[in-house]
């Protein structure tokens, strides 16, 4: 008899799980993307970016990014407040990942019926 080894599987024990938890979401991805793009990158240009997000929205994502050491958040000591994000060294990792999903798209995406 053979056996199904996906009984015994578990989704959530795999890396792919793993990474999903740390870019899932609307805008984590999008927001990594305008990092590698254009770092450093302060609140309202990612508010710009990314178009129709709330202030609310936005400033969850991010601390969840940095909680997750995807992302640096600098702060600087002046009035008014200054903020700007980057990626982490662990984020940069990570690009290899996000550009082959770019890669990808360019190269699978569906031509407009016309």
């Amino acid at each position: 008899m053979i056996r199904n080894f996906i009984d015994e599987a578990n989704f959530e024990d795999t890396g792919f799980s793993y990474t999903l938890s740390l870019i899932s979401g609307k805008y984590k991805m999008v927001i990594l993307y305008c990092l590698m793009e254009y770092e450093p990158v302060r609140f309202n240009e990612l508010r710009r970016y990314l178009k129709k997000i709330s202030d609310k929205t936005l400033s969850t994502n991010l601390k969840e990014l940095e909680a997750d050491q995807l992302i640096v958040r600098k702060e600087y000591p002046q009035i008014p407040p200054k903020v700007e994000y980057s990626l982490s060294e662990r984020g940069r990792s990570l690009m290899a990942v996000l550009d082959q999903l770019c890669v990808w798209g360019e190269n699978n995406r569906l031509q407009p019926k016309g």
